[in-house]
């Protein structure tokens, strides 16, 4: 699977690797290419995964706010809830699409 802006490849890893979450693929933290996201301000926590955190995309010299987000730190409940361990996972919105 790949998530991919324009031409760009942002983030790369087998099916089996990705989980699935309310709809979303989470790419794990190593298949990520960090040089194309930028830490983002904007809070959010996530009743039953807890805090959130959203990262800016760059698109050249254009950044699109809030285009991915992961989980540093779950909820310890939340992993039973996905059936594994996704802190730092990554998924992707908008503009970023994921395909096989």
């Amino acid at each position: 699977m790949k998530a991919v802006l324009g031409d760009t490849v942002i983030a790369e890893a087998p099916e089996d690797e990705l989980i699935k979450i309310e709809g979303n693929w989470y790419f794990p933290p190593a298949s990520v290419k960090s040089e194309f996201l930028e830490k983002s301000p904007t809070p959010y926590t996530c009743p039953w995964k807890g805090e959130c955190q959203y990262f800016s995309v760059k698109d050249g010299d254009q950044l699109l706010q809030d285009r991915a987000w992961s989980y540093p730190t779950p909820y310890p409940s939340a992993f039973d809830r996905v059936g594994k361990d996704f802190s730092d996972y990554v998924a992707f919105w908008k503009e970023v699409q994921v395909t096989e």
